[in-house]
């Protein structure tokens, strides 16, 4: 974060120093604070808590279960109960059976016709994620889906059936009187925070994503955050740094990236912060551009519209494809990359893109992993969620819940004349 001509070292140790309480809070240094503060929301912080080896293995033979047996599975959930595993399935793109398909994030029939129409002739087996199953995306596509199922396999229905919620919810109970293997959603941790338990480990382990390097990646960040007990904590300093952004001025962070792997992981990262921030009228507007794609479309606002924006890039420092540029008898004018690497084209358009807009005026970050596989997957996956209890905190809001989301779910159930 060297970006001192937006924020000074001295007006960045001072801010660091001052919210360092946030730090030992989470540390559970200042004990009694903390337990006053929402205790039971933390399962997040201890990734051994919800990913323990026996977990992971009882999860493992599941997954193998269903990978043998289905051609297609089916996610069924919204929000956080999706989004963590989608991000890791779509980044990763492991070519294998079964297909990974997505319901029960919008209520868009043609979407769900569609679906439909992808299972017939396959082997079909589904998981449906739900903390409080009252959310109605989830549950009209679990009732679809089940028709479905019920209509072609019969009395073999329920095996194909997964659940993954609360212990002794309205879902848990479904799953007992219906024999449908039944998965933990931790009570202690919110929807946002639950990529490392079942919630996003089942249907990772199901797409062939090695889910102990995962985790292997986040206990690694664990550690760090943890062992980091000063201002140099990078978590507490990229929350404080993107405070004293907010406070100059810069509503909007924009996260920034040159591989499209990232893409549904920047939905997660949205999601994770628009929720835990945005709310009492406070926090930065998290968005998300998917360069060099969208440097033709934004890219002029970015530069030279109002100075709201700041970005957070997202780094692979080594290849993870190669593909030499060779010439062929076209006079194309684009004889200046012959034999040069697709990849080391990627990079110098992402190092051109961050010169171009830091001289622009744009407070740039960059965060850079080695490799994008599973563990550098976990170790982003912590180092966020760590960062926006912080973040939260130093904006005076509470990081777990979401108040906001809940009015237009009472107004839609008014209107489908649904009590309560």
């Amino acid at each position: 974060m060297q970006n001192k001509q937006f924020v000074s070292d001295q007006e960045l140790n001072e801010r660091l120093s001052k919210n360092k309480k946030w730090l030992d809070e989470a540390l559970g240094k200042v004990y009694s604070e903390r337990t006053s503060h929402q205790d039971d929301v933390w399962g997040w912080m201890d990734v051994e808590e919800w990913a323990s080896d026996e977990a992971v293995q009882f999860v493992k033979e599941k997954a193998e279960t269903i990978r043998k047996e289905a051609d297609v599975f089916v996610i069924v959930g919204v929000g956080g109960s999706n989004q963590a595993a989608r991000a890791v399935i779509k980044a990763l793109q492991k070519e294998s059976k079964p297909e990974i398909l997505y319901a029960g994030n919008n209520l868009s029939p043609h979407y769900m016709n569609n679906l439909l129409k992808q299972l017939e002739g396959k082997s079909v087996y589904i998981n449906v994620i739900a903390k409080n199953f009252e959310t109605l995306e989830p549950g009209l596509s679990f009732r679809i889906l089940r028709n479905f199922l019920y209509s072609k396999y019969g009395n073999e229905t329920n095996k194909r059936i997964s659940v993954t919620g609360t212990i002794n919810s309205s879902l848990h109970q479904v799953a007992k009187e219906h024999n449908f293997d039944f998965f933990i959603f931790p009570e202690n941790i919110g929807g946002r925070f639950s990529a490392l338990t079942d919630v996003g480990l089942l249907p990772m382990a199901v797409a062939g994503i090695d889910i102990s390097s995962l985790i292997e990646g986040a206990k690694k960040m664990q550690d760090l955050m943890h062992n980091q007990t000063d201002i140099d904590n990078l978590a507490l300093k990229y929350s404080t740094f993107r405070n004293i952004l907010l406070d100059k001025g810069y509503k909007i962070e924009m996260l920034a990236f040159f591989e499209p792997q990232f893409h549904y992981f920047s939905k997660w990262w949205i999601q994770l912060f628009a929720e835990s921030e945005g709310k009492e009228g406070k926090g930065l507007f998290p968005v998300a551009v998917n360069y060099s794609e969208d440097l033709h479309s934004i890219g002029q606002y970015v530069q030279q519209g109002q100075p709201i924006i700041f970005e957070t890039f997202l780094d692979i420092e080594n290849p993870n494809s190669s593909l030499v540029i060779e010439k062929d008898h076209v006079e194309d004018n684009f004889d200046y990359v012959n034999g040069e690497n697709l990849w080391e084209i990627n990079k110098i358009a992402l190092g051109a893109t961050i010169g171009a807009h830091f001289n622009g005026g744009i407070p740039c970050v960059k965060f850079s992993v080695p490799e994008m596989n599973e563990y550098y997957l976990g170790q982003l996956f912590y180092l966020f969620e760590f960062t926006v209890y912080l973040s939260g905190r130093i904006l005076g809001v509470n990081p777990f819940d979401q108040p906001g989301v809940e009015d237009y779910k009472k107004l839609m159930f008014e209107k489908l004349g649904r009590g309560f």
